[in-house]
């Protein structure tokens, strides 16, 4: 295929002809429908079982992804490469903009996405990356609610008695961890690490990802609903470990929410009534719990603000630009911001978090 002369389109048609599709599941994203078509059965299993809690009877999606289980291809594109997050030194993606839109390629795993203009095609070895390809799934959903109004946020979710609650942080804060602790006192789950909010009258609603929480060793020994997920021969090694030690440590396990909470814990729509940040450090100081005005602590937002990235395509020009610090802090005015700062403990967060949810206040 002639660089030149490539599109998106040209690519879909090749792939979907050498590769053909024959089986799909339909996932349903707080409304959106998502069509996942697929060439392998394996495949489809893989699919199936990740998202069986969100998986709808339909013949009909809103949006269409098809994904192509084959040995990884050479497109003979030039790509630009995507400079890793701050902090991080690993190169995984390069990217490609085609004239009706873009390539993504992994490169430690040489997966292809591509898409735009409603067509999102995966080609490669799938299901060795499968993970890749849910993320892939996630991000059509993401981009859906991206163009109809929605802010991006880097935070966790639950909800409880009606409200719900997004939980953000700078880096290791831990809000994946405090809303594993509110599941385990009882809370419905929304999201791990994405939220989607949109402006709902005088209020703000929150969408989730279908994407099970990654959590580190320390997460999962310090709550006994997640123990179950360390191998007992890892269990060992990890509590002879240094506390800080264990908690840095750079090894994820998959916990699955139907499995360690059980059925009907995870939905991906619900009232956003607050806003946490978690701004503390680990010392002996105390904890303190309070409401701030999100236009006066604008220095907080940067924990919950995210920039859209490479899986994104705006679909008009006022979408081309991420929001700013001031268009957050008047979006946010529409919920209630708290801020947790002093030494961490979480039990005491997430008794304010759970007091909150009950009864709207701290």
């Amino acid at each position: 295929m002639n660089q030149t002369a490539m599109t998106r389109s040209a690519i879909v048609e090749k792939y979907r002809r050498e590769f053909p599709v024959t089986e799909s599941l339909f996932i349903d994203f707080g409304g959106c429908v998502i069509e996942t078509r697929v060439n392998n059965s394996d495949l489809l299993a893989d699919l199936n079982n990740y998202f069986k809690e969100f998986l709808v009877d339909t013949n009909k999606g809103d949006i269409l992804i098809t994904a192509h289980e084959c040995p990884a291809v050479d497109l003979g594109l030039e790509y630009t490469v995507k400079q890793p997050d701050p902090g991080k030194t690993k190169i995984k993606e390069e990217f490609h903009n085609l004239p009706d839109g873009r390539v993504v390629y992994k490169r430690l795993t040489g997966m292809i996405f591509v898409f735009g203009g409603g067509e999102n095609i995966a080609i490669g070895p799938c299901i060795e990356n499968s993970n890749q390809l849910i993320n892939f799934i996630n991000n059509r959903f993401i981009e859906f609610k991206l163009n109809h109004g929605c802010y991006l946020g880097h935070a966790a979710g639950v909800i409880a008695n009606g409200r719900g609650i997004a939980m953000a942080g700078f880096s290791g804060m831990g809000k994946s961890t405090l809303a594993l602790h509110l599941m385990s006192r009882g809370t419905t789950f929304v999201s791990n690490d994405r939220i989607m909010a949109e402006k709902n009258g005088n209020s703000l609603t929150m969408y989730g990802v279908a994407k099970q929480p990654r959590i580190n060793p320390g997460t999962a020994l310090n709550n006994p609903d997640l123990s179950c997920i360390v191998a007992p021969e890892d269990k060992e090694k990890f509590m002879s470990m240094p506390k800080e030690e264990l908690w840095e440590l750079e090894h994820k396990y998959d916990a699955l929410i139907d499995e360690c909470y059980g059925k009907n814990k995870f939905i991906l729509k619900a009232p956003m009534s607050g806003l946490v940040i978690l701004n503390w450090q680990r010392d002996n100081s105390e904890t303190e719990i309070k409401i701030v005005d999100p236009k006066e602590r604008k220095d907080l937002l940067p924990a919950f603000m995210k920039g859209t990235g490479l899986f994104y395509l705006p679909d008009s020009s006022e979408n081309e630009m991420d929001p700013d610090v001031d268009a957050y802090a008047d979006f946010l005015s529409k919920t209630t911001l708290i801020e947790i700062s002093g030494g961490v403990n979480f039990d005491k967060a997430a008794d304010a978090c759970l007091k909150f949810m009950k009864e709207g206040k701290l």
